[in-house]
């Protein structure tokens, strides 16, 4: 009876365990993102966005009375935010869908920027970024896509650490904006930063400088969005977690572009970039320090 007594107990041990194993398994499953919803919100006009596949895909709207936007729940302190986007088809001149961190702190505001420029048909669909510190903008590089980013779904990513920004396309990045404060020059490091994207006309600049107008006939307009992905310290959380240095996007191999990613950026910026504000004599007759410093 001894016998059966102890097996029963180690047998009992055993369930226990294996029901907590499974339960802690469980518990990370259902911590990641399931649906829209669960990170995010509608931020203006809810009629404009709508669900789909259960909430795991959103479909963003832009006609003659509305465009749209939504945002995170939370705030993030560093980290990796990226999402799977399929951009508006066809004549989209005059149209932005935009995909950017951003403070939310007026003048002083730290922002990460993607804005995809919409385009006549047939022709290339640029990608703005630019990056706000401290209040200070003005820090434009455009990209033309090297596909059709409106025929299928491609990730767009941001990822920012201690060390650097770096915003990636099917994680090839296009920009990089390293931390040079040892030379002077800000870095966003201090303030959290929310996750947003709207759809909007912006036919006053957006497309050849405002030269190409939006075709409201072509309307409505219509941006695809799944595959939300974000991770990174939450603010407000544990006032630690920023500034661990075991968060894996600390870590060595993140704090620059490995080899083969430098590569990437170096063909990116060879065949692809269209403008950079380092090199535009116009606005910029000396270089920013920025510029200087090497981006």
């Amino acid at each position: 009876m001894a016998t059966l007594t102890c097996c029963s107990l180690k047998n009992s041990a055993f369930v226990l365990i294996l029901v907590y194993a499974l339960t802690f398994s469980f518990s990370l499953v259902s911590a990641r993102p399931a649906t829209f919803l669960q990170d995010f919100k509608i931020a203006w006009s809810d009629s404009h966005i709508k669900q789909l596949d259960g909430g795991r895909g959103i479909q963003l709207i832009l006609d003659q009375n509305s465009g749209c936007g939504f945002a995170s729940r939370s705030k993030y302190l560093f980290g990796r935010v990226s999402m799977k986007i399929k951009l508006v088809p066809g004549d989209s001149a005059g149209t932005v869908t935009a995909f950017y961190m951003n403070s939310d702190t007026d003048n002083v505001r730290d922002e990460l920027d993607f804005e995809f420029l919409g385009n006549r048909t047939g022709q290339p669909y640029t990608v703005q970024t630019n990056v706000y510190v401290h209040g200070k903008g003005d820090k434009e590089q455009r990209v033309n896509l090297w596909f059709d980013p409106s025929a299928d779904f491609h990730t767009y990513t941001i990822f920012w650490n201690h060390h650097q920004a770096v915003f990636s396309v099917d994680g090839i990045p296009i920009r990089v904006y390293k931390n040079n404060e040892a030379k002077g020059i800000p870095f966003p490091k201090f303030q959290p930063m929310g996750v947003y994207s709207t759809l909007w006309e912006a036919d006053d600049w957006a497309t050849r400088g405002g030269l190409e107008k939006i075709n409201w006939s072509k309307s409505p307009f219509f941006a695809y969005y799944k595959d939300f992905d974000i991770e990174g310290c939450a603010m407000p959380g544990p006032a630690n977690c920023a500034s661990n240095p075991s968060n894996w996007w600390e870590g060595p191999a993140y704090q620059q572009l490995s080899p083969v990613q430098a590569r990437q950026y170096r063909w990116v910026r060879m065949n692809h970039m269209i403008y950079d504000y380092c090199t535009d004599k116009s606005r910029n007759p000396v270089p920013p320090p920025e510029c200087r410093a090497g981006i």
